[in-house]
């Protein structure tokens, strides 16, 4: 019989492999949340990976809990493993290590493959390996796998919504500059009323207004758009037009009193500037001879800082120096000339409200896919813990939330490149409003099926969306990359039944070597 603090060993392969589930969540997913963004110009990779540093840690922290109860006792029945603890500790050991290695495999190959798909695979396999085709509920197994046929479907009409709005509203008259800067506003409003309503609908860990009547919340969530809204309208807008359309030299800090800053013309380039561009030395851009001659150990210290810098550049902050652009074949370039392109200023004017979306989408991710990592963590812990396998209703642990955001973090930064740039641009042609659209659709659908507790796949969503963007572009289904979007599918069909091998192969190695378990 297991006591309480048995199988240690367990508990911390447990915690190394669920760092690198995390991880590769990060690494791979993160094109779901900012390939859009990336790819429309909107912001820069470094700039996306910083911004999802905060908010998919924000998503985990706060939205994360509800998810990972399905994850954790919705997949197999832990009733089967009544009389051995241990085994559903090896069973969520093993699923961590079937989904982990296909995530990091797919992610080194820049596959956008579905870790929701993989952890769900790994969990049945293992359960299978334990227990055959009764050690897994095959309910909960449905429920979530109509979750990844509806949640393509959801988010492409929701995406679709936003678009053919913005299309018709804004882009195809001939004032649509004047016409998107009301439009931004409003836009900005319903994005942050939409994730202030989850947050506290939904309820932060140990939050006393997560049981709270529909009404507070809607009434919170309202006056923070109107708020929103109207400060938007007499700060982000003003901003936003003398900046775009005038030209005048503004400061991201004039945005908080925009209305007392006087004119600011756009300076002139100066010689100088220009020479330093080419790459010529100025005075003061290196240690003066004299000085050297001084003393030289001024030169060795000026490499060492430059090998340093180079070497962290290398290894630490690799993800964040990653060169975006890749040559376009003819099938891409194709794919892009089908598309209607609008004025080029209302397409900047809807960069600003990208990285709102931008970070709306992140912070759904975050409260959804945490949960394919965390949620055997929350399992092997509990067991651990208490020495029972009552796990189904048992509250996560806020360590184990931050846990997973930190790794979910570090899996963006180091290694997000690789799947972001095989999406980007390639799928179909990818503006800021074309951008913003496929973010909302995608963010609300997530967060939606993240409430009911459905794990969905956020790369579904993001995919669903984004064909919808395509097919809404101008040239119908010659406005997509076909080919691509077969390889995504492709990855897809592999991800559950290559996670569900090596995960269960392991266990059933693992619970029949003698004197292990």
């Amino acid at each position: 019989m297991m006591e309480v603090g048995d199988y240690t060993f367990l508990f911390g392969i447990g915690i190394f492999f669920a760092f690198l589930d995390a991880f590769g969540i990060g690494a791979n997913d993160v094109a779901n949340a900012f390939a859009t963004s990336v790819g429309s110009g909107s912001i820069t990779l470094a700039q996306a990976l910083i911004i999802a540093c905060f908010c998919e840690f924000g998503g985990a922290f706060f939205l994360g809990a509800n998810t990972t109860e399905t994850i954790k006792g919705g997949i197999v029945d832990p009733k089967m493993y009544a009389d051995a603890p241990e085994l559903l500790m090896l069973t969520m050991v093993c699923a961590l290590i079937g989904s982990s290695s296909w995530v990091l495999f797919a992610s080194s190959r820049g596959w956008p493959v579905s870790t929701t798909h993989a952890i769900v695979g790994a969990i049945t396999g293992a359960g299978i390996s334990a227990f055959g085709a009764d050690g897994v509920q095959w309910k909960g197994i449905g429920k979530i796998v109509l979750s990844w046929l509806i949640s393509p479907v959801a988010a492409g009409l929701v995406c679709s919504l936003f678009f053919l709005f913005t299309k018709h509203v804004v882009l195809k008259h001939a004032d649509s500059f004047r016409r998107g800067l009301i439009a931004i506003p409003a836009y900005f409003g319903v994005a942050l009323m939409i994730n202030v309503f989850y947050i506290i609908f939904k309820g932060a860990p140990d939050s006393k207004l997560k049981s709270s009547a529909i009404g507070i919340p809607v009434g919170i969530a309202v006056g923070v758009g109107l708020i929103v809204f109207i400060w938007s309208l007499f700060f982000l807008s003003p901003f936003l037009r003398r900046r775009i359309q005038d030209g005048e030299d503004l400061k991201w800090f004039h945005l908080f009193y925009i209305p007392f800053v006087s004119k600011r013309e756009k300076p002139a380039v100066h010689n100088e500037e220009i020479s330093q561009t080419k790459g010529e030395k100025l005075a003061g851009d290196s240690i003066d001879s004299d000085d050297v001659q001084a003393n030289p150990s001024l030169v060795a210290l000026e490499k060492e800082e430059h090998w340093i810098l180079k070497k962290l550049k290398s290894t630490v902050f690799a993800g964040l120096y990653q060169n975006m652009e890749s040559k376009e074949d003819e099938s891409v370039s194709a794919v892009h000339e089908h598309a209607t392109k609008f004025d080029s200023d209302t397409e900047r004017l809807f960069s600003s409200v990208q990285v709102i979306s931008a970070c709306f989408t992140s912070f759904a991710h975050g409260s959804n896919d945490v949960a394919n990592a965390i949620g055997p963590l929350a399992t092997i812990y509990y067991i651990w813990k208490n020495a029972n396998i009552d796990v189904a209703k048992a509250p996560v642990d806020t360590w184990i939330l931050v846990f997973g955001g930190i790794a979910i973090d570090i899996g963006l930064m180091t290694y997000g490149y690789h799947v972001m740039r095989t999406l980007g641009n390639k799928m179909t042609y990818m503006s800021p409003t074309r951008g913003f659209s496929a973010e909302m659709g995608t963010s609300i659908t997530i967060l939606t099926c993240s409430k009911l507790g459905l794990p969905v796949s956020s790369t579904h969503c993001i995919t669903g969306a984004t064909t919808a963007i395509g097919l809404l572009s101008g040239g119908g289904f010659k406005s997509l990359n076909w080919r691509l979007l077969l390889g995504v599918f492709s990855g897809w069909i592999a991800t559950l039944p290559a996670a569900g091998l090596v995960s269960g192969i392991i266990f059933a190695f693992v619970s029949r070597s003698p004197q292990l378990l």
